[in-house]
């Protein structure tokens, strides 16, 4: 189970899609957003605690990302050009999709890092296609840190081009956010506190690859709009958010950006809104020592509102 199939979006992708129905009476779907630099076959062991559960699995590798395909989109690219709308776009194909080989369920909306971040725009353009989100370990501040970002980013941009792998955002995020672990043992400790997991993300050679400066501006745009209040008063009220980050995360602030993230929600008037942040806990959720427990307690909150 869970072996990608081709699934055209309207993009131009084809994109690489993983199903994973559930055991028994379904009672709805989850569908997966990978985050940046790894590939949604890193997520068969989620899918099948969530099938186990009652619920189907759905999930596709992001343009640039494992073995979607597009004419515009080598790896560590999203496009050419208008890269944040296609990537939104091919989720909103994957979502048509699942609500047609899976009609009359519930659909969520589940992302990881980068991946909440897409769900996050997702929600703001397309809450009424959902029915709920869950979005776990990201950065989704705006502020002077992403201005300055941004202008390097441009810069870089001029001289080498936008296909191009950003040394500077690196710099700035990953080789930034391990130097929080030494003495490092990889490039990776930041993820997980379970080396094996780590060492597993190493050997792949569909992970760890370094994105370019058009891909990283793509995301700092809708970094952007998921930091406005204006742009987060298009979600829907009423629509059942989980915010989840880790204490010992340098990419969600530890945790804090989460909590700033759910204020904002706050504000535009959430009725529905779960958030919490785990001592200790590193960037990777479902790949931490503590993956079983939150896991289980991400499907005690689905069950609490979409069992009938």
């Amino acid at each position: 189970m869970f072996s990608p199939s081709p699934l055209s979006s309207p993009t131009g992708a084809t994109l690489a899609i993983r199903l994973s129905p559930a055991t028994g009476n379904a009672k709805g779907i989850v569908q997966i957003n990978h985050g940046m630099a790894e590939h949604c076959g890193r997520y068969a062991r989620f899918a099948a605690a969530l099938n186990a559960r009652g619920w189907h699995a759905i999930a596709h590798d992001h343009r640039g990302h494992g073995q979607t395909t597009a004419p515009d989109a080598p790896q560590g690219v999203f496009a050419a050009s208008n890269g944040h709308d296609k990537v939104l776009e091919d989720c909103r194909a994957v979502n048509h999709h699942a609500r047609k080989i899976w009609p009359n369920l519930p659909l969520v909306l589940f992302g990881h890092s980068m991946g909440s971040i897409i769900g996050l725009n997702y929600c703001i353009r397309h809450s009424d296609t959902i029915d709920g989100a869950v979005l776990w370990n990201s950065g989704a501040d705006a502020g002077m840190l992403l201005s300055i970002l941004v202008a390097l980013l441009k810069i870089e941009r001029m001289f080498k081009g936008s296909d191009v792998p950003s040394a500077i955002a690196a710099k700035l995020t990953f080789e930034a956010w391990n130097k929080a672990f030494a003495p490092n043992r990889t490039a990776f400790d930041w993820l997980s506190r379970d080396e094996a997991e780590v060492d597993r993300y190493v050997a792949d050679p569909q992970c760890g690859f370094p994105c370019s400066s058009g891909l990283w501006l793509d995301l700092t745009q809708m970094i952007a709009a998921g930091a406005s209040d204006r742009e987060l008063a298009r979600i829907r009220r009423d629509l059942p958010i989980y915010l989840l980050g880790g204490e010992a995360d340098p990419c969600s602030d530890h945790g804090k950006a989460m909590l700033r993230l759910a204020d904002r929600l706050r504000l535009i008037g959430a009725t529905d809104l779960t958030v919490r942040t785990l001592p200790d806990t590193r960037h990777e959720t479902l790949n931490e020592i503590n993956r079983d427990e939150e896991t289980a307690l991400l499907c005690h909150w689905l069950e609490a509102r979409f069992e009938k």
